[in-house]
């Protein structure tokens, strides 16, 4: 079971080991783009690829869907940001368990983001780990983990490195259910936290958050929703900056300098160099790129 980009290296996973494929649950076909043309989950279409039986139900609580897949009679369900949560109809079907790739070292970043969640704050590291799935949110006994460093990565580049990571995991625990050497280990929900859902407004800029926030969130929140602020009460996207750890005085927000290298803004705490940009009916450009054919004046207040 599974939906976006994030699961399709599990399931090329499951087939490269040759495990048998009963069926792949994927949600529904969506419209997509400008055209709103309805589109397959990425993950169907690695299904159809590979010749594997597909199937899409609105809503897998519905007692036809859950008695089609009792009739499967599948050993174990995998489970990688498949879109629903899973009813104790479904998880007491496969006798070896349903097994969830989360992307996020549990019990830290339950919950349906938590890739974003756990650059926004801040975090040094991330990782992946497999789990038996419970009635409850993420929290149920964990199998395997496995640690990345998130560098200066966007939720992006670490969503694209993590999936393969969550391959490789996935790869680690089945082989382990199949010879029934696993270990579980119960979650302390005391250490739990938790990351919900994206929200587009989450990508406002605050200007008296110190740089280092700002600058987190940003690639937090690339590519979607994207941050974003206004200069003359016009909306723009920030796709990148730096921190420039220079103390600022001023009013939070000021464009205190233009260049070819970027806007340098004073913040609530040190300096943020804003260097890629998006304007209205335009595409992502430098800054440099942009003030060839636009004017960004100096001692202007971003956000008002």
């Amino acid at each position: 079971m599974g939906t976006p980009d994030f699961a399709v290296p599990c399931l090329d996973e499951i087939i490269k080991r040759n495990y048998e494929v009963l069926t792949v649950v994927t949600q529904p076909d969506r419209p997509k783009g400008r055209g709103k043309k309805l589109a397959a989950p990425p993950v169907k279409e690695t299904a159809i690829l590979n010749n594997l039986p597909v199937i899409q139900p609105e809503k897998i609580r519905e007692s036809q869907f859950v008695e089609q897949l009792r009739r499967l009679q599948p050993d174990c369900i995998v489970v990688v940001a498949f879109g629903q949560i899973l009813p104790k109809s479904i998880l007491e079907i496969p006798p070896l368990g349903c097994i969830n790739v989360h992307a996020s070292l549990l019990p830290k970043y339950r919950g349906a983001a938590p890739v974003n969640w756990a650059i926004i704050n801040g975090e040094k590291k991330t990782g992946v780990t497999t789990m038996y799935m419970d009635e409850g949110l993420d929290t149920g006994d964990m199998i395997l983990k496995k640690e990345i460093d998130i560098g200066e990565m966007t939720a992006g580049e670490l969503y694209e490195k993590m999936a393969i990571l969550g391959a490789d995991l996935l790869g680690e625990t089945l082989a382990l259910i199949e010879k029934g050497m696993v270990k579980r280990r119960p979650q302390t929900d005391a250490e739990s936290s938790y990351a919900p859902i994206m929200d587009k407004n989450l990508g406002r800029i605050d200007w008296s958050k110190p740089a280092k926030d700002i600058y987190n969130l940003i690639r937090g929140v690339n590519p979607w929703p994207s941050a974003y602020t206004t200069y003359k009460g016009e909306s723009f996207k920030i796709w990148k900056s730096t921190i420039v750890n220079q103390d600022c005085h001023d009013q939070a927000g000021k464009i205190m300098k233009v260049s070819k290298d970027g806007l340098l803004v004073c913040t609530g705490e040190k300096l943020l160099n804003i260097e890629i940009v998006q304007f209205l009916n335009s595409k992502r450009m430098t800054v440099d790129e942009y003030l060839r054919g636009h004017t960004i004046e100096e001692n202007n207040i971003l956000g008002e």
